[in-house]
């Protein structure tokens, strides 16, 4: 079957069965590696990509779901996102597995809310899981990127 959508802004098709984990057709079948396997039961997050803007498990969403519709990974944010630099700032990654998860959480909930307090950020985040620990290193990440995109927001004004 063929699938048809949208894939970091560019239009994409893939002839895949339409169960086909989404995470499979984006590092197989299309190339993009961002996202990485982690349990393959959506209880880790390190497939964390953005469907329509929201955070998805890509483990477990099939092709079927993303016909017609937007899908962002990691690569989409182009390697400059305020979130990007916040995470080498703060010296987020250790061994770095989950960090496009993270990330791509994290921009889920800046996107829906530019100024989260800390326990908003701690809810969020706390559905990817870090094997190394960092989570203090990411909240802080969070909460600088957050600060760098509403002060250029308000720049734009």
């Amino acid at each position: 079957m063929t699938i048809r959508f949208s894939v970091n802004g560019e239009e994409r098709s893939v002839e895949a069965d339409e169960s086909m984990p989404l995470l499979w057709a984006l590092r197989d079948l299309l190339g993009l590696r961002g996202a990485k396997y982690g349990c393959g039961i959506a209880a880790c997050g390190v497939c964390t990509v953005h469907l329509d803007g929201s955070a998805v498990r890509s483990c477990v969403l099939p092709l079927s779901a993303v016909e017609g519709k937007r899908v962002t990974t990691v690569e989409g944010l182009g390697g400059n996102h305020p979130l990007q630099r916040a995470w080498v700032d703060e010296q987020v990654p250790q061994c770095g597995y989950c960090q496009p998860g993270q990330i791509m959480q994290a921009a889920a909930l800046l996107a829906s809310n530019p100024n989260p307090t800390r326990e908003q950020v701690r809810e969020a985040m706390n559905s990817v899981l870090c094997r190394c620990g960092t989570y203090l290193r990411i909240e802080s990440a969070v909460r600088r990127a957050a600060e760098v995109m509403r002060n250029k927001e308000a720049s734009h004004d």
